[in-house]
């Protein structure tokens, strides 16, 4: 393996996830609230509330803790109902749009939705 093709292999492996979105100069990732993506992005063009789904409640106990084998989580057979919101993002005619989906106000999805458009001033 050559020299240059071994260090290409590292700097992809090492860059940001598939799905990252860059506004500005911050990384947009998993795990964001929705108004830290608002506050880095801008207003999104749509909003779609979808509805809801069951994620199971993870309950946190520390590991090792005395009386108890824990490894620092498990499932205590417990859901929680998170809201489901979708939001499109048009960054212009020459950046992809990106639609993100956000569960209990967190991003857990983004996808690229086409290019983007000019908005017509009111």
């Amino acid at each position: 393996m050559t020299f240059k093709l071994a260090i290409a292999m590292v700097l992809v492996a090492l860059g940001d996830p598939a799905w990252a979105l860059r506004c500005g100069n911050r990384i947009i990732k998993e795990g964001m609230l929705e108004s830290e993506v608002i506050k880095l992005c801008g207003e999104p063009v749509s909003v779609q509330r979808t509805g809801f789904v069951l994620r199971p409640y993870i309950i946190k106990r520390p590991a090792g803790k005395p009386g108890h084998h824990s490894t620092g989580r498990f499932y205590g057979g417990y859901h929680e109902e998170l809201e489901v919101v979708e939001m499109m993002f048009n960054f212009g005619p020459r950046r992809l749009m990106r639609m993100i989906r956000f569960e209990g106000g967190r991003l857990t999805y983004m996808e690229t939705a086409g290019y983007g458009y000019l908005e017509k001033s009111r």
